[in-house]
């Protein structure tokens, strides 16, 4: 009778924690307790009960969201997957970002392209207003097939972009050069699927087929281990600010990857545009 005691408490004590831990994964994931449908008119929904969004366009209006929450550091996941077909003009922008006019801003931008052409993934860096830091990249499978994990470190060293755990870009903190660092801007996450065909795909030359609209791209498991701002205070204050990833950097492994992916992926790096940058590449350029 004791055995048979101790093993129904045994259980009921896993089932709690399995309970629990099932519970605190929904919260982290669910859309209706971290984001605001902002615009679009109903195009824009949240469904499953919090765990899965779409944003779609069709040619009189695309649509977005933003999080209730601002971050000041963080490591943000989402899963995304993007517009299938011919999403020629469509941009499907994922980023994070202050406000004003010295805003700071990273940005995973997906540009869309005609059917059985790869998608451009481009991306950027604002800090203090000033952006024009791009670098694109012709990602290594479909974005449209599946959902995949697009991922932002930052901390104050540095900010890592990585897709699906391989890093593709890294903006050190450079204040020692004078390079300004989003460290004292909380940010928002935003998304939205908008119409850019005057310069998204091949620069405006393939327009948007509206024959094919709808456009809807989907999110899921979203995830911010991250510090957040509240009342001019941060979460972090105290033993969050012990979190691995504040520190975290780029181990032997992933310098590796990153390298496989800066030469085998990035299509454009405005840090060898020399026809941009005739009289000498910007200060952050000059750090490896």
């Amino acid at each position: 009778m004791a055995t048979n005691t101790t093993t129904y408490i045994l259980l009921v004590k896993v089932l709690v924690v399995v309970y629990l831990t099932a519970a605190a994964s929904s919260a982290a994931g669910n859309f209706n307790q971290k984001f605001d449908l902002t615009w679009g008119d109903g195009r824009a929904k949240i469904l499953n009960n919090g765990q899965y969004l779409t944003l779609s366009l069709d040619k009189s209006s695309g649509s977005g969201f933003q999080s209730k929450n601002q971050y000041l550091f963080g490591k943000i996941d989402m899963q995304i997957k993007l517009v299938h077909g011919n999403s020629a003009g469509t941009v499907t922008a994922y980023y994070l970002s202050s406000q004003g006019p010295t805003h700071d801003e990273v940005d995973f931008e997906f540009l869309g392209n005609v059917t059985g052409q790869p998608y451009t993934l481009h991306t950027n860096v604002f800090t203090q207003g000033k952006g024009g830091r791009e670098q694109q990249f012709r990602l290594w499978f479909d974005p449209t097939a599946d959902f995949h994990t697009y991922s932002v470190l930052w901390n104050p060293r540095r900010i890592i972009f990585s897709v699906d755990g391989t890093p593709i870009r890294e903006f050190k903190n450079m204040e020692s050069i004078g390079v300004p660092f989003p460290k004292s801007q909380p940010m928002r996450i935003y998304s939205s699927l908008w119409d850019a065909e005057d310069w998204a795909t091949q620069g405006g030359r393939v327009k948007t087929d509206w024959t094919k609209a709808p456009f809807t791209a989907s999110y899921r498991n979203f995830n911010a281990n991250a510090c957040v701002w509240s009342n001019r205070r941060s979460s972090c204050r105290g033993s969050g600010s012990t979190s691995s990833w504040m520190k975290q950097q780029l181990d032997t492994i992933s310098q590796q990857r990153l390298r496989w992916v800066q030469k085998n992926s990035m299509i454009y790096n405005y840090c060898t545009d020399t026809q941009r940058f005739p009289q000498g590449f910007p200060k952050e350029c000059t750090v490896t």
